[in-house]
């Protein structure tokens, strides 16, 4: 009872905070995602890109290619899940829940070093995305989504030169759940991660409508992450209650907790300049240049 109540006061606390925070737009973005192109993969361009095992569906990767980017040579890789579509927020942030929506990539990367992946959930059926959460419902099955992440991050590093040691995933709202959800969900899946990055929402703080999402069957998946480090971002407060959950657990794990010091549940955010965009890119350079870390303790 007495862990209840501090963690509803410790909510409060945060919803109070975040109402005294600005909004993104009163920041100009330096970033601007490239538009979507026709054609080709190549450097510099952003592309719907179908694998090949789902051409003729309605499933599709969003791929960009760096402006530094050359045939043959090795790059690490993010691959970034989207949030819910749908949502609309009372300051007018928009989710629509399909990979070209997605924005973390390349505001980490400033749109060179990285091979930028925007992968989509896939419907129970496996022919179409599902705009919200994965698979379709009541069952909510993620294997389709499962599935098609492993082909498309094989691909990529086969067919583009993404370093297979250096593949980071991260993700926005509904993204950042399924950072943990998804990207953990068993060891074939979980091994193919360096890090992690979940911005605004983390598996297993609480519970949504889908199967196995209570805090038992999230420790079990947390436990395949091993050493690897996370950087655990959100607006506002939004972190707060995560790293309540998770510093008990996990006391010496390689976790970073910030705020994007915005009010909004926007992953623009990271098309602005802001210290939270400076400590996120230190922390992707520090992820990156170090040896990769077990994916279990």
């Amino acid at each position: 009872m007495k862990a209840a109540l501090s963690f509803v006061l410790l909510l409060l606390c945060c919803f109070q905070a975040q109402a005294e925070l600005p909004d993104i737009r009163s920041v100009d973005s330096d970033l601007t995602v490239p538009a979507l192109s026709e054609g080709a993969p190549a450097a510099g361009k952003r592309v719907k890109h179908a694998l090949a095992g789902w051409k003729g569906t309605g499933v599709y990767n969003v791929l960009y290619l760096p402006t530094d980017w050359k045939p043959g040579v090795k790059m690490p890789v993010l691959v970034e899940l989207a949030g819910n579509g749908g949502f609309t927020s009372k300051q007018g942030d928009v989710s629509t829940g399909v990979p070209e929506g997605s924005n973390l990539g390349y505001g980490l990367s400033a749109g060179k070093g990285f091979i930028w992946l925007c992968v989509p959930y896939v419907n129970g059926k496996g022919d179409e995305i599902a705009i919200t959460w994965w698979g379709t419902p009541p069952t909510y099955d993620p294997q389709p989504t499962l599935k098609h992440l492993r082909e498309a991050v094989k691909s990529v590093c086969h067919d583009f030169g993404g370093d297979s040691s250096k593949v980071l995933l991260c993700g926005f709202s509904r993204g950042a759940i399924a950072c943990n959800y998804l990207g953990l969900y068993d060891d074939e899946t979980a091994k193919l991660w360096c890090a992690f990055l979940p911005y605004s929402h983390y598996d297993g703080v609480h519970k949504w409508p889908y199967p196995a999402s209570d805090r038992d069957s999230a420790l079990t998946r947390l436990q395949r992450l091993g050493n690897r480090p996370q950087f655990i971002c959100g607006e506002g407060q939004n972190p707060k209650p995560t790293e309540a959950y998770l510093r008990p657990l996990m006391p010496d794990a390689d976790l970073t907790f910030l705020s994007t010091g915005f009010l909004n549940h926007n992953d623009a955010w990271i098309l602005r300049p802001s210290q939270a965009r400076d400590k996120a890119r230190e922390w992707l350079r520090r992820v990156i240049s170090a040896p990769r870390a077990s994916p279990r303790p």
